[in-house]
């Protein structure tokens, strides 16, 4: 299996339900999971769980629980997998903690322009005077690889292709269901 298929694997069979039963308890779209390097079997998968607390988007939450685990992993022999190119905080957190990668599904424009989430872009912007993208994809802490290239250059990328569908089409509904109901929460950034 190539690392495209086992990514967008993960993110249809283990981040999209518990991201499903998040956003029914209102919180946002965000999930993330980490594999093994070695063999991509799956570590932990989470899900944004910001109606417990603002930071626990699907990357630190991810983080959190897996520093939770009995004996974690080295990050070093780690691949960090998010749904969506993480904010400034989690591509921070994802440093911190060690790990030398994170691959994305979505990116900062698709939170923006698809799922009505234009904080990422806003922060980068205000923050850093940064345009969307403007980060250093390959620094000295991590390297950022969008799904999306990997799958262009995978030699399955029809059914590639048919499953980035689904998963988008997925998150749409998702996406949908989130908007109809943040006002309701109190999560400081809708």
């Amino acid at each position: 299996m190539t690392l495209a298929a086992r990514f967008l694997d993960v993110i249809e069979g283990d981040i999209l339900p518990l991201t499903r039963q998040g956003v029914a308890q209102g919180n946002k779209v965000f999930g993330a999971a980490i594999l093994r390097k070695d063999d991509l079997s799956l570590v932990l998968a989470e899900t944004n769980n910001e109606t417990e607390n603002p930071l626990w988007h699907g990357e630190v939450h991810c983080l959190k629980r897996f520093h939770e685990l009995p004996q974690p992993p080295d990050p070093r022999d780690l691949l960090f997998l998010s749904t969506h190119e993480p904010c400034t905080m989690c591509m921070s957190a994802i440093a911190w903690a060690g790990f030398d990668n994170f691959a994305y599904f979505f990116s900062h424009e698709d939170s923006r322009d698809a799922f009505a989430i234009p904080h990422d872009l806003r922060i980068l912007q205000e923050v850093f005077g940064l345009p969307p993208g403007g980060y250093r994809h390959s620094n000295a802490f991590w390297t950022a690889t969008a799904i999306r290239d990997l799958v262009a250059h995978d030699p399955g990328r029809a059914a590639l292709d048919e499953q980035s569908a689904r998963i988008r089409a997925a998150y749409d509904d998702l996406s949908a269901a989130y908007q109809s109901g943040k006002s309701a929460n109190a999560i400081p950034l809708r």
